[in-house]
């Protein structure tokens, strides 16, 4: 008996380590066989780390750190009761899809930037249908965006993806919830069961907090329109201004209500204001100092402050690494708008004509892998338009495009699983495929 276990043991062991060698000998293939020299690769490598670096100098200081430090206030200063009660899974329906379906109007994010956020509540036992409802309508529903397409692709297609986006984010949210329904329903009971606690500020005051942070995060990448003039433009110009007035409301919120020490406020406050009038040509060095001085004041805050730094910090570990290397090996396969890495475009435009439900389903797909950064789905549309592309894979991309990314398929994936994330872009893929056929033989 002893010898047949030790037999199954060392079994068990040669198995493992047949699968550590086996590893080891496709990385070996794989670097042997790398085709360094090739015009094509050694330019898709380059395409990758030109995306990452623009991905590193406009998207992780002023959208991603952000969106960390709302994700992590969620998580400490947000009761799970609350969330189980206005998004958990016996939520009010119409109020939670409502609510959900609409944030992108408020937010205008990328789809990684919105991972946090969704992380937040996830985490805080918002139900899946609600929380996948505001993961895809975050990205999706951008009021800029939807202006511009429909100035420059048609005031048709402009109407189509603002519907389009509004009624995807309800019906995949249901879509998920009810394909997960059983999950849901032991996630419920066990709601049902905890105790109340005792909220430790009134509600008005986190949605102060939290509106403060918000305005930040919006203000501060509030983008140039393409044409000037209009109260889009004149926003833009007063951006900084706007979310300086943001940033001192968090403060005094942090004064009041949280505990912060308003030495410490002050202290934090001196230099940001100092190099915003010494060179407000550089905004972004302040608003570097201000987030720095956010983290310092958090970590000598014993309890509440100290425990938002930590959420912040360990969402940032999950997802930080998973984003940046997704991000570079989208720029790998498709390279940059108006750069080609991998695959090249010639294949995306021809696989795109025509309104074909081929062309429909490569459209979403496409749309889906590919990293969009906010508006710039409507000038490489435009090219690709012009280059033949249909009307319906035009409002497949629009729809499939913005909302996913392989970057934010990597990190979904490490928030709810394999099965959820697969299960959810497979859901977007499907519907922008068959609402541009749809659209494509209407129009």
């Amino acid at each position: 008996m002893n010898g047949a276990c030790e037999a199954d043991v060392s079994n068990a062991n040669w198995g493992r380590e047949l699968k550590v060698l086996g590893g080891f000998a496709v990385v070996f293939a794989c670097l042997f066989f790398l085709p360094v020299g090739v015009p094509r690769f050694d330019n898709a490598l380059k395409e990758g780390l030109e995306l990452t670096k623009w991905y590193a100098q406009e998207h992780v200081l002023l959208c991603l750190i952000p969106a960390l430090f709302i994700a992590g206030g969620i998580s400490v200063f947000v009761n799970q009761a609350s969330v189980m009660r206005y998004l958990g899974p016996k939520a009010n329906k119409p109020l939670a899809y409502g609510v959900a379906s609409v944030s992108g109007t408020i937010l205008a994010v990328c789809s990684c930037t919105v991972l946090p956020l969704f992380g937040g509540i996830w985490m805080r036992g918002a139900g899946l249908g609600p929380a996948t409802a505001f993961l895809y309508s975050g990205p999706a529903i951008n009021v800029l965006a939807i202006v511009m397409t429909a100035r420059i692709l048609g005031v048709e297609l402009g109407i189509a993806r603002a519907i389009g986006a509004v009624v995807f984010s309800v019906v995949v949210g249901l879509a998920m919830h009810l394909v997960f329904r059983r999950e849901e329903q032991a996630k419920a009971d066990a709601a049902f069961a905890m105790p109340e606690p005792e909220a430790r500020r009134p509600l008005w005051q986190n949605v102060l907090f939290f509106a403060a942070m918000v305005g930040v995060l919006v203000f501060a990448n509030w983008s140039k329109p393409a044409e000037a003039g209009g109260l889009w433009d004149a926003i833009h110009a007063w951006k900084w201004p706007i979310s300086a007035a943001f940033a001192a409301g968090l403060g005094t919120a942090l004064g009041l209500w949280f505990g912060f020490s308003w030495r410490g406020l002050a202290l934090a406050a001196v230099p940001v204001t100092i190099l915003s009038f010494v060179i407000p040509q550089q905004p972004l060095l302040p608003f570097i100092v201000g987030c720095a001085g956010l983290a310092v004041l958090c970590a000598r805050t014993p309890g509440e402050g100290r425990d938002w730094l930590d959420a912040t910090w360990a969402l940032g570990k999950q997802i930080f690494p998973l984003l940046i290397g997704g991000v570079f090996v989208s720029g790998i396969l498709l390279g940059r708008p108006g750069h080609e890495g991998l695959i090249p475009s010639a294949w995306v435009s021809q696989s795109v004509g025509g309104n074909s439900f081929l062309a429909n389903f490569a459209s979403s797909v496409v749309g889906a892998f590919m990293y969009f950064a906010t508006l710039t789905e409507v000038p490489i549309l435009q090219g690709l338009i012009g280059s033949g592309m249909g009307q319906g894979p035009a409002l497949a991309l629009l729809l499939a495009g913005p909302a996913l990314s392989l970057p934010s398929m990597l990190v979904l994936r490490n928030i709810m699983g394999t099965k959820k994330t697969v299960v959810y872009v497979s859901l977007v893929i499907v519907m922008a495929t068959l609402t541009g056929l749809l659209y494509g033989a209407l129009f």
